[in-house]
């Protein structure tokens, strides 16, 4: 058997690295002869600045930066080698990610981005020619305010002043103005991509108030003004320089990190057909009978653009069975099915909490890998 594994990462546990060597080690108490191939997929969110430098060659910057909670942070991007022109990697989970957000501080109506404009500025000033920014894993919902202020941009409030620097989404309520005429002068001779959640609007019953919202530990309260800010921005930005954030695709990425990369010019990519040019993904369906992929969690969240359904969509137009180990099974998650996910499940072996999750990660993904392909072995079995 050709088994072709390609997981993304778990969150604040597993890299996909990792994931991909568990997996293969699970595959192969069960099938010795196997022959496994592993691609793992950084998304843009946690690892994909590693991944890429790896896959590409590079270097690490070490940069210190303001964090999502406003203290300062060690952060870091990535310049790559073998590329026709200075390429940076920028990261935003490195600078405004959930895991840099302590829990009892995890109030998205306050957590800014300001740290991810201070890493575009550091490889501007390094001469970068060409930034790519991957979105992903953030623990913030500012529209991206806050890395426009570190840009230069100057966010007026009704009173005629500046908003607070890296004040969070919450002050936009008050927004009347923007004036970007002091922003950063080597912006304009770059290009910048961006990888991106592309079925991710700003607001809206699907926007980043209300989808992601709660899961960066919004109340019910902080959730509407969230809502009421970020329409506020939108109209601001629309009225001031005509352009639309509100409902483009991919400008709720990141908490709307999206709608500020618009606002600088950058290039949003769905982040699928992103990481396939970057990791030359273009055969790794080639010769393959079952493909095994991961991720942290499964719900009905994962067919608007996580790596699980991407990666089934396209198996399915070639007929290859699709397996998925996640850390968790949530809400809606049988929608997966209609994706072309043939079969999905937990890694979790019983009751345990987070800790206990994460400290164990490697191992319940080696078991639940090897669960899985003694299903297989039993299906191939019947099928004779």
């Amino acid at each position: 058997m050709k088994v072709l594994v390609c997981p993304s990462g778990f969150k604040g546990s597993i890299n996909p690295g990792t994931a991909a060597d568990c997996i293969e080690k699970g595959i192969l108490r069960v099938m010795p002869t196997a022959t496994v191939h592993k691609v793992p997929l950084a998304d843009g969110g946690e690892g994909f600045i590693h991944a890429l430098v790896a896959a590409a060659g590079g270097t690490i910057r070490k940069v210190t930066v303001t964090g999502p909670i406003r203290q300062p942070i060690r952060s870091f991007y990535g310049i790559l080698a073998n590329v026709p022109v200075k390429t940076a990697v920028v990261e935003m989970a490195a600078a405004a990610g959930l895991s840099q957000v302590p829990k009892h501080c995890r109030n998205p109506c306050l957590t800014t981005t300001f740290g991810v404009g201070q890493l575009i500025s550091a490889a501007l000033d390094e001469g970068a020619e060409k930034i790519i920014i991957g979105c992903g894993d953030s623990g913030t919902s500012d529209g991206g305010a806050g890395m426009l202020q570190a840009l230069g941009a100057r966010l007026v409030g009704r009173d005629g002043q500046d908003l607070p620097r890296a004040a969070g989404g919450q002050s936009l309520v008050s927004l009347a103005g923007v004036d970007f005429s002091k922003m950063h002068p080597r912006l304009k001779k770059v290009s910048i991509e961006a990888v991106c959640n592309w079925t991710n609007v700003l607001c809206g019953p699907q926007g980043v108030a209300r989808v992601y919202g709660p899961q960066k530990g919004a109340s019910p309260n902080q959730v509407e003004v969230l809502e009421s800010a970020l329409r506020t921005y939108a109209t601001v930005i629309h009225r001031t320089i005509g352009v639309n954030v509100c409902d483009s695709p991919g400008s709720g990425a990141s908490g709307g990190l999206g709608a500020g990369l618009l606002l600088i010019g950058a290039k949003l990519r769905p982040r699928y057909d992103a990481i396939t040019e970057y990791f030359h993904l273009e055969n790794m369906f080639a010769d393959c009978d079952l493909i095994i992929t991961a991720e942290g969690g499964i719900d009905d969240q994962t067919p608007r653009g996580k790596i699980p359904a991407e990666v089934a969509v396209r198996a399915r137009e070639r007929n290859i069975p699709v397996i998925v180990l996640a850390g968790t099974v949530g809400k809606g998650a049988m929608v997966n099915y209609d994706v072309g996910i043939g079969a999905f499940t937990s890694i979790l072996q019983g009751p345990c909490n987070l800790d206990e999750a994460v400290r164990d990660a490697e191992r319940l993904l080696t078991d639940a890998a090897e669960g899985a392909m003694r299903m297989v072995a039993i299906g191939q079995r019947l099928a004779l």
